[in-house]
């Protein structure tokens, strides 16, 4: 009869720990993620407010909002839909809106060529919070690492020439960690089957 292999054992051992682990971790996110989107129904009911020139809180995103772009910034071009679900480009300016406040970000329009030229002077903007389109990586979104992208005024009323933007839709933010738990969890499952018949198998030879 052979040695039992220890090593190899304490390595899946550990490897299937972390499996659970991760599974356990998904189903927090899952709850956490849950009251999050209450929140975002209920903040979809609540009257229009001024937009936060405090750092971003995801309570505020769906609520209705209104600012003053006393100067329009460089233009930022992204990808993106329109309200009638139409690809094309994002027309996203940050405003300085005085001494009082770090700006912000307003998502002014969508249009079907990327090199438009809007010439938006800003002024009275009304429209809904949003996230500002993340950059970050699949990686990096998964485990949520890097800073969490800011908030961004979509408006309701698109500037001269431009389309409406496609608003924020809370059918658009996905709750998969329940599914993503699952997965872990079958992933453990699996790796203690197999590494049990190799240990079976190796016994009887």
């Amino acid at each position: 009869m052979s040695r039992f292999p220890v090593l190899p054992t304490l390595l899946v051992c550990a490897a299937i720990a972390v499996m659970i682990k991760l599974g356990f971790w998904q189903l927090q996110r899952a709850d956490e993620k849950a009251a999050l989107l209450v929140r975002y129904e209920q903040a979809v009911t609540l009257p229009e407010m001024a937009f936060p020139q405090t750092a971003a809180n995801d309570s505020l995103v769906f609520r209705r909002a209104g600012g003053v772009c006393l100067e329009p910034l460089k233009p930022i071009i992204e990808g993106g839909l329109n309200a009638k679900g139409e690809a094309g480009w994002r027309h996203i300016v940050t405003c300085r809106t005085g001494a009082e406040g770090p700006g912000m970000t307003v998502d002014i329009g969508w249009s079907d060529r990327f090199d438009d030229h809007i010439g938006w002077k800003g002024g009275q903007v009304h429209g809904i919070i949003s996230r500002q389109p993340d950059h970050r990586s699949l990686i990096e979104k998964a485990f949520g690492k890097g800073a969490a992208p800011g908030l961004m005024l979509v408006l309701t009323e698109p500037a001269a020439r431009l389309e409406q933007s496609a608003p924020p839709s809370i059918k658009d933010v996905p709750n998969n960690h329940l599914a993503y738990a699952v997965q872990w969890f079958i992933f453990a499952a699996v790796a203690a089957i197999i590494y049990g018949l190799a240990l079976y198998r190796r016994r009887r030879a």
